[in-house]
């Protein structure tokens, strides 16, 4: 039988694979655990399926005809993976001795949890945090838990808005009760989406400390900042509130997200990309109505009041975290 299984979405990454799979079978305490790895491929041209299926026969791969992104790509990799936990994981990371039994002990500790957030550390600076869990704010903005910070000061485990889908471990009967990732994102924003998703059916997401991931970070898209991901993310920004909530809540917090959306677009255009980030935008609202939203449910009411009470207290913590 498998527990967990590991996909792990790859496009051109043949410089990371080999640290990246090596650190895999370096699992500390797997006695309790079976695992399977999945790598799909999004029609990489360096060779990085050859290699892996030389280096590491044991590996399932699966090679798709052209670039989907993550999203299809990861599910993809669910489609044909038998364990009863899934865990993402990018190409452009090494990950701890402890990582994978930490992860599947802390998912295990409540029935609903949906996922476990990994602690991601930068891989060249590695006192310093990458990714603790992601939040979402009443400006639409989604940002990093811990970025920058030093991992010493940066402690203990809880809960979060979403987890990374970068190193992340999810329930897949939760997953099979409220979808997959959602494949119209293609990359950018889809865990954050998933994430609030679970919590809609009343689902938790956790961060787990002790499961250290070293993470280079933009390995695919090649720089924190470009074309590709401004214009991907902006589009993605504006599906992942009107899919996630309900019309009355869409308009109660509207001026807010407005008043997100003017200042990035302020900081776009000091960094020239102001077009860009526009062009995102305007591909968004024209697609709207082929974006699946979540049916409003009386049931749910709970839950919707329960995440606005977070969005405002990420937003609080944010402007606090800034202003320091």
């Amino acid at each position: 039988m498998v527990n967990c299984s590991i996909v792990i979405p790859n496009y051109n990454g043949r410089k990371f694979l080999e640290v990246c799979l090596r650190s895999l079978y370096e699992q500390k305490e797997t006695s309790e655990i079976s695992f399977e790895v999945i790598l799909v491929d999004n029609a990489s041209t360096d060779l990085s399926v050859d290699f892996v299926r030389a280096e590491f026969p044991e590996i399932i791969v699966i090679e798709l005809d052209r670039n989907y992104g993550f999203s299809r790509a990861v599910n993809e990799g669910m489609y044909v993976s038998k364990g009863e936990f899934i865990i993402l994981l990018n190409n452009d990371t090494e990950v701890d001795g402890n990582w994978l039994v930490s992860l599947y002990r802390h998912i295990n500790q409540s029935k609903s949890a949906f996922s476990v957030s990994s602690n991601m550390i930068r891989f060249d600076e590695r006192d310093i945090i990458d990714d603790a869990g992601d939040e979402l704010t009443l400006f639409g903005w989604a940002f990093k838990r811990g970025d920058g910070k030093k991992v010493s000061e940066f402690q203990g485990s809880g809960h979060i808005f979403s987890s990374c889908a970068g190193a992340a471990i999810y329930r897949k009967s939760i997953l099979n009760e409220i979808g997959l990732f959602d494949e119209d994102f293609f990359a950018y924003l889809e865990d954050v989406d998933i994430g609030y998703r679970a919590k809609l059916y009343g689902y938790h997401n956790y961060y787990c400390q002790d499961a250290i991931v070293y993470h280079i970070g933009s390995g695919t898209s090649g720089s924190q900042y470009n074309d590709f991901k401004i214009k991907l993310s902006a589009r993605n920004n504006v599906f992942l509130f009107y899919k996630n909530m309900p019309l009355f809540q869409l308009l109660i917090n509207l001026p807010m997200l407005l008043i997100g959306f003017l200042i990035k677009y302020v900081f776009f255009v000091t960094k020239g990309w102001g077009k860009v980030y526009l062009s995102g935008l305007y591909e968004a609202l024209i697609h709207l109505k082929y974006v699946q939203r979540q049916k409003f449910s009386v049931r749910h009411a709970l839950y919707y009041v329960k995440i606005q009470g977070e969005l405002f207290a990420s937003t609080i913590r944010y402007i606090k975290n800034k202003a320091r």
